[in-house]
């Protein structure tokens, strides 16, 4: 009987008991996905979703600005043709600009004869050579790839170490520290052709490891971290209070020798900048070629931070004043979202990593928003805050619209105030 009934309803139209297309190809996505090892999901998910947010607004922006009179404006129609020599593709090229052509030219560099550039750290256009023969020659593409991997792995680390530092106590604290990381008001520059994605992805890798005490490899990582950028190398700092923390805070004779027994990776931190300086006495008999190089370019010379916050606070330049406002809110959401004594290290960082772009004096302000994205842990605390209800939305929904008032302003670089 029940095959005649199977029989019965097969011969029904319109009525097929076999499962469908749509339920297999359904089925063997969740099949994939949950082989996919936690939190690449997500990660890879936001990576790709924001890489297409982000494409789509640009080319409708850049588009649209074709359309004003005089657009480009004369001082960016070099710039715009280098952007059409990386690529035709404006969700391709919209991504270079200004000191992204330098680290091209950085990277395209002969090795065999004499190195006269030391503006710029060199980790990010090295780690373009040995890509570029794999893409064409392109080394401009190789230095997108190399910005995008560093953001992958970024977000890996900020999930990571956000549930930690979070306290596990909700799943969701890793999920909403990468969405915060990526709200922070110019957080779109972590996909462009520049150094931030690499510099933040080796700052959250060295924090991660010497919350997990493998203190080697924050040596390792920190080697290239002070590699990326001049800052990198005074991150050293906030990651010995980590240690110090891991032993209940003790400064005394007794602990000193098991602080230098786990600790002492982190000379590794300070080599890195070392070098880099020995590279500019070998390649130019200097060992100071790079900030001979800085005070000669851009006239950046060390300076008082807070002086020269004050001076654009009261400056007459409006866009400079709010460069540092946000620079001041940062720093404040930092102090009250970190005054717990076991975050103390993360505090430190964040004041580093504002106080320091600073020091480089007034011809810092252009720059100062993209200076800013390295300061991580004020995602962290902003998706602390955000588990209070009702607050994540409004958190959310406001620093998306600052950042894309913010993305609109850097692709047509009308004002200068990003770069």
């Amino acid at each position: 009987m029940a095959d005649e009934r199977r029989a019965g309803t097969a011969d029904l139209p319109g009525l097929d008991l076999r499962p469908s297309r749509r339920a297999r190809l359904t089925s063997a996505g969740r099949r994939l996905a949950a082989r996919v090892p936690a939190p690449w999901g997500f990660v890879l998910a936001v990576f790709v979703g924001s890489k297409v947010v982000f494409s789509l607004v640009g080319v409708l922006v850049l588009t649209a600005w074709d359309g004003v009179p005089g657009a480009p404006p004369a001082d960016e129609a070099m710039m715009r043709t280098q952007q059409d020599h990386v690529s035709s593709h404006r969700w391709v090229s919209l991504w270079f600009a200004w000191d992204s052509f330098l680290y091209d030219h950085l990277a395209r560099l002969p090795l065999d004869r004499p190195w006269r550039d030391f503006g710029f750290p060199l980790l990010y256009p090295f780690l373009a050579r040995p890509l570029a023969p794999l893409l064409g020659g392109h080394t401009a593409w190789a230095l997108l790839l190399v910005a995008n991997v560093a953001l992958l792995f970024q977000l890996w680390f900020a999930y990571r170490l956000g549930a930690r530092l979070l306290g596990d106590e909700d799943p969701g604290d890793g999920r909403r520290a990468v969405r915060y990381l990526l709200l922070l008001p110019t957080a779109f520059l972590f996909q462009a052709a520049l150094t931030e994605s690499l510099f933040v992805c080796l700052a959250l890798a060295a924090f991660w490891y010497a919350e997990q005490r493998r203190w080697l490899v924050v040596g390792i990582v920190g080697y290239f971290l002070a590699m990326s950028r001049s800052v990198g190398f005074v991150v050293v700092i906030p990651l010995a209070l980590v240690l110090l923390r891991q032993h209940g805070w003790r400064l005394n004779p007794r602990s000193l020798p098991r602080y230098v027994r786990e600790g002492w990776p982190l000379l590794l931190v300070p080599a890195g900048w070392l070098t880099f300086m020995a590279f500019c006495r070998w390649q130019g008999g200097d060992w100071f070629a790079y900030q001979h190089a800085q005070e000669k370019g851009w006239g950046i010379k060390v300076q008082n931070p807070l002086g020269v916050a004050g001076s654009a606070l009261v400056g007459d330049n409006s866009a400079d004043a709010l460069r540092v406002w946000i620079a001041v809110a940062m720093l404040a959401v930092a102090a009250v979202g970190l005054r717990r004594r076991a975050d103390w290290p993360y505090l430190v960082y964040t004041v580093i990593v504002v106080l320091v772009p600073l020091s480089m004096g007034p011809p810092v302000y252009k720059s100062l928003l993209r200076y800013l994205l390295a300061a991580f842990p004020v995602a962290l605390v902003l998706a602390r805050w955000a588990r209070r209800p009702g607050l994540d939305g409004w958190l959310t929904a406001g620093l998306a619209l600052l950042q894309g008032a913010l993305f609109a302003v850097w692709l047509t670089y009308w004002t200068h105030l990003i770069i």
